[in-house]
């Protein structure tokens, strides 16, 4: 499908040259002002406490190991985030087919939600642009080549809302302050190097079981059913997300290096392999 669409796309920018591009780009504009405004205006007034260590101390050990080792006390909540990644990102359903690409993202978390925006680069001249967003209780994905030539148009299922209220969480070691109690996330032990964590959205609940490092940070997060779009049909499959090179920003450690993975009968297959260059933490006043 890659190959027929790309030599698709390469026929129309050859025909119809700067053109083509320009109509792709604006394209992109008024979608992502539209997605963009969409997530502002679903924003909803937080808690403002700050960080009280003495407030976590019926969380499972690993939980007030992992906030006393990336929070200060008095932090205040997050209210929003924006950044910028780079990295791989693997095309193919089967095999490897990895593309560089380059993304910015903005979060927020109350009402939880975020807009990934993504310029996978397919071949010479030609790219992929990707939409993926979380907004007032609804997941979106969107992939044009060009940005003018549909490959992915999802959108509406609950199956969708709760995977990417998954990527929410699994997300939040960016913005911790939105994986404590008062923000709405409840814990459950699973052992002395796991937790599980559960965030409610209207009518869409997510879990996923964060793993901790000998230092208390997040090094892995895992879910067994996340739903996997495969020809049209939404599957339940094991996902993983692996962080790194935790550096300190704003009085918070955030890592700056990660890696998503299916759990698939064959294997570990990771898709997306990428680094944060820039990351503006907006706490609250």
């Amino acid at each position: 499908m890659w190959t027929r669409l790309a030599i698709a796309a390469g026929s129309a920018l050859a025909a119809a040259g700067a053109g083509t591009l320009r109509r792709g780009a604006a394209r992109r504009r008024a979608d992502t002002r539209r997605l963009r405004g969409a997530l502002e205006a679903a924003r909803e007034p937080s808690s403002p406490e700050g960080f009280d260590p003495g407030a976590i101390r019926d969380l499972p050990a690993p939980v007030q190991r992992y906030f006393r080792a990336v929070l200060q006390p008095g932090q205040r909540p997050v209210l929003a985030v924006s950044l910028a990644q780079t990295g791989r990102f693997n095309l193919a359903e089967s095999g490897d087919q990895w593309k560089s690409f380059d993304a910015t993202q903005r979060i927020v978390t109350h009402r939880p939600g975020f807009l990934w925006q993504a310029r996978i680069r397919f071949m010479p001249g030609i790219a992929v642009f990707v939409h993926d967003a979380y907004i007032a209780g609804q997941g979106s994905l969107r992939a044009a080549l060009l940005g003018l030539i549909p490959l992915v148009r999802l959108g509406g299922a609950p199956e969708l809302a709760q995977a990417e209220l998954m990527r929410f969480l699994a997300e939040a070691v960016w913005y911790p302050t939105a994986l404590l109690p008062a923000q709405g996330v409840q814990w459950e032990p699973v052992d002395a190097r796991h937790a599980k964590a559960t965030l409610r959205d209207g009518q869409t609940q997510a879990s996923v079981v964060f793993g901790f490092g000998n230092d208390g940070l997040i090094a892995t997060v895992r879910a067994d059913a996340r739903a996997r779009n495969v020809g049209g049909l939404w599957v339940p499959t094991p996902w993983e997300g692996r962080w790194q090179d935790y550096v300190l920003r704003d009085g918070i450690r955030v890592p700056l290096r990660g890696e998503v993975a299916w759990i698939l009968p064959t294997g570990y297959r990771p898709y997306w392999r990428g680094r944060v260059t820039r990351i503006d933490l907006e706490p609250a006043p």
